[in-house]
């Protein structure tokens, strides 16, 4: 899948009306839209079909993928309400979640308090794991996929655009989906994604959400991919210094090179993380 414009705001687009844009990325756009006689407005994802093996392929391989995304129903997750294809576009109508993402809590200057990254990151984790028991690994977990409205208490992971379930027939050899700065090296190396690289996804951005930075960062791909590959993550503690050390311990084994070092599941995480914030006595 890649990005794609879409008609105007103001225009209609598979009987939705498009509103405004809110938000473009590698893999689609997506528009604040309304649908005649809804309820509620949605926000509309389009994304460009690869359909260099037919149309009409293109067409089961996206609705599939939509299929399975519509049988995630967890408080955690943006539900899809709807999808289908025109031409060489899919499109997708999920819920319309308020706030914003977690973009904006990467930088220094505005990094949110431990306690409130270790709950997030607990809710997050429980998303994952209902997922993961369905069969599906998100594939790409990041800041921008996590949305969060403070006035609801509001916690959502989105954008399950590039999820499938956990079958290796899916993913050709050497196919890369994804944002690198927060992939797994056995991702990175083309291997098909499981929920141990979800885990390692999660631990990139908690990584991030308390110090300001990625674990691996890079000015080329090549570099960025030799850093996955050969060097350990820096200790979290090194960089914000004030982080909890069972904090920083949980991080690095999310972000440990061999998968079989990682967490054994999501829903263990999930469980520590919630410890860690009940507090020291629980947390041991």
């Amino acid at each position: 899948m890649h990005a794609v414009a879409g008609p105007p705001v103001g225009r209609e687009f598979a009987g939705w009306r498009l509103l405004r844009l809110i938000g473009q990325g590698a893999n689609g756009s997506v528009y604040l839209a309304e649908g005649s006689g809804q309820p509620h407005q949605v926000a509309l994802k389009l994304v460009a079909l690869d359909a260099s093996g037919g149309v009409e392929a293109a067409h089961q391989a996206f609705l599939a993928s939509a299929a399975v995304s519509r049988g995630l129903q967890h408080p955690g997750i943006v539900r899809l309400l709807d999808a289908g294809a025109i031409g060489t576009t899919g499109w997708a109508a999920m819920e319309a979640v308020p706030g914003c993402d977690l973009t904006r809590y990467t930088a220094p200057s505005r990094l949110l308090p431990e306690p409130v990254v270790v709950r997030l990151a607990a809710r997050v984790a429980r998303a994952l794991s209902h997922a993961h028991r369905q069969g599906v690994v998100h594939r790409d977990l990041k800041p921008a996929n996590v949305m969060v409205d403070w006035p609801s208490d509001t916690v959502k992971l989105a954008d399950f655009g590039l999820a499938r379930t956990v079958d290796a027939a899916q993913t050709g050899t050497g196919v890369v989906l994804g944002s690198p700065a927060y992939m797994a090296p056995e991702q990175l190396a083309g291997n098909v994604p499981t929920a141990q690289t979800d885990l390692y996804a999660l631990g990139a951005m908690v990584f991030q959400l308390l110090s300001g930075r990625l674990p691996h960062e890079a000015a080329t791909m090549g570099e960025l991919l030799r850093q996955v590959a050969s060097e350990p993550a820096p200790n979290l503690r090194t960089l914000a210094p004030r982080v909890a050390p069972e904090v920083a311990d949980l991080v690095a084994r999310l972000l440990a090179r061999r998968s079989i070092e990682r967490p054994a599941d999501a829903a263990e995480v999930a469980q520590k993380l919630t410890a860690i914030a009940a507090g020291p006595a629980t947390a041991r």
